[in-house]
C-alpha cells in the first residue's frame, strides 16, 4: 500500500501538489522529511511571490541539514503555512497534511505533466536507495 497520496503529483526533489482547479497546495514528501530528519524551522516565502517552476522558494532547517524547497510548477503564492513558524515538526509529524508550505496558483497546469503520480514516485524513490 503506498504511504503518497494517488491524487497529489511529486517532483524529483521531493517535492509535492495537490491541485485543485487553478491553485496548489505545496510541501515535502514523507521521504524527504525522514531524510531530513527533526525539523526545527521552515523558511517560507512572502504571499504575492511568483516563481517559475523548479526555482527555490523556501528552505526546511532540520537537525541534520539545511535544504532548499523547489516549486513542483510555477505561480504565485497565496498562502503560507503560518503554523510552520511555531510547530515545523509538523513537517515531520504530517508531511503530506498540515504540514503543507504555501499554496500556489498555478501559472500553467501543462507543468503537472513532468511530475510523478504516487506509484511512479515510490518507484522513483527505491531507486534512488530510498525506502
Amino acid at each position: 500500500m503506498s504511504s503518497y497520496p494517488a491524487d497529489y503529483y511529486f517532483s524529483k526533489d521531493h517535492e509535492w501538489i495537490r491541485v485543485d482547479g487553478e491553485t496548489g497546495t505545496v510541501g515535502i514528501t514523507d521521504h524527504a522529511q525522514n531524510q531530513l530528519g527533526d525539523v526545527v524551522y521552515v523558511e517560507l516565502p512572502t504571499v504575492g511571490s511568483t516563481y517559475d517552476a523548479g526555482a527555490t522558494f523556501g528552505s526546511v532547517e532540520s537537525v541534520k541539514a539545511v535544504s532548499e524547497l523547489f516549486l513542483p510548477v510555477g505561480g504565485e503564492v497565496l498562502e503560507v503555512n503560518k503554523a510552520l513558524a511555531d510547530s515545523p515538526e509538523l513537517v515531520n509529524e504530517d508531511p503530506h497534511g498540515e504540514g503543507w508550505m504555501v499554496v500556489i496558483r498555478v501559472s500553467d497546469a501543462a507543468h503537472l505533466s513532468g511530475l510523478m503520480r504516487a506509484a511512479d514516485y515510490e518507484q522513483f524513490v527505491k531507486q534512488e536507495g530510498g525506502e
